[in-house]
């Protein structure tokens, strides 16, 4: 299987060790995730959006070549045609103001362009899905607020964001969210366990 994860943390992917004011924990989880995808045999393609210098802001050109169909930005452009051969997506990114970084918005507004990730359908799904292999999304996250608030009081708008008004609506159902709670206020044996417990379930042990 060929997995794309795309990383969004302004420290970049490569901050995965325990290096103080240059460490992440998200880059962590990634690096526990493609371990283990790598040891079940799968391909992984790590798309890392703060390292590639990729500008989330679309453009008055962007949004017109949007419109036509048409992806003008190169990198959106490279991710585009990485994404169109993937059977399975992974988003990791620290959940910050309640959603997702500003990469990960913009790799939604331009990467997923309409006229080639997608077209508008004429039936009762608001879109019809070009991205023909894609069997499932995974989402990683961490965040600062309590797992109960996020849920029950803001109403967890990040897979609102990234499930249900994003992939839901193109048609892809195997979506599937690990969130990790207050990493900052965890041990480093904690972390290790955390760690080890998520590269298991990415080999499918």
């Amino acid at each position: 299987m060929r997995v794309v994860l795309v990383f969004d943390h302004p420290y970049g992917a490569g901050a995965s060790e325990n290096v103080p004011h240059r460490r992440s924990f998200t880059a962590a989880l990634a690096a526990a995730a493609v371990r283990g995808m790598e040891r079940a045999g799968h391909e992984v393609d790590v798309i890392d959006l703060a390292t590639d210098g990729f500008d989330p802001m679309m453009s008055a050109a962007d949004l017109a070549a949007w419109r036509s169909g048409r992806t003008i930005d190169p990198l959106a452009a490279d991710y585009q045609r990485r994404v169109m051969g993937a059977d399975h997506l992974v988003f990791a990114f620290p959940v910050w103001w309640e959603a997702m970084p500003a990469g990960t918005k913009g790799f939604l507004d331009k990467v997923l362009t309409k006229g080639i990730v997608f077209s508008e359908a004429k039936r009762l799904r608001p879109f019809e899905n070009h991205l023909q292999n894609l069997r499932g999304v995974t989402l990683i996250t961490t965040m600062s607020t309590p797992g109960l608030i996020y849920r029950w009081f803001f109403g967890a708008p990040v897979t609102k964001i990234l499930f249900r008004g994003t992939f839901m609506k193109i048609g892809v159902r195997n979506l599937r969210w690990l969130n990790y709670v207050s990493p900052d206020g965890r041990s480093e044996a904690q972390r290790r366990v955390l760690l080890s417990a998520l590269e298991r379930r990415f080999a499918g042990q």
